[in-house]
């Protein structure tokens, strides 16, 4: 069955953010199946930013454990910054053009079984842009 739980990078609700993923204010978390995309909820971004080195690993840490305890498989933003490499072997990532967060699900819904199948791989996933 094709199911899984992505999270996407916005402040608002209404654009993805330009920056890279992890600098998110917030993360809306959806239910994308069959039947579409499910809004499960919104939840912030509670990790300090890094303070000394970029692309820091305990960063990257920290919002893995956030959204791994939410059930997130999938991470979809504008950005990703160079802690993709982290991220990439707990996640499915993706990477898309658009900047309205309605366009950015019509994308994941259209790609959705191309994002399973590279969920699927674990750890020598690859990111997707779309």
């Amino acid at each position: 069955m094709l199911k899984f739980t992505l999270a996407i990078a916005t402040d608002d609700g209404q654009c993805l953010i330009k920056r890279h993923f992890g600098d998110s204010d917030f993360y809306y978390i959806y239910d994308v199946g069959e039947a579409g995309a499910k809004l499960l909820q919104k939840i912030p971004n509670t990790v300090d930013e890094e303070e000394e080195i970029h692309a820091d690993p305990q960063k990257a840490k920290g919002i893995a454990q956030i959204l791994k305890k939410e059930g997130v498989d999938v991470l979809a933003s504008k950005a990703f910054g160079p802690n993709i490499k982290r991220m990439i072997k707990k996640f499915a990532c993706v990477m898309l053009k658009t900047e309205s967060l309605e366009a950015a699900l019509e994308l994941i819904l259209i790609h959705k079984e191309t994002i399973k199948k590279e969920l699927d791989k674990g750890e020598n996933r690859i990111p997707l842009k779309f």
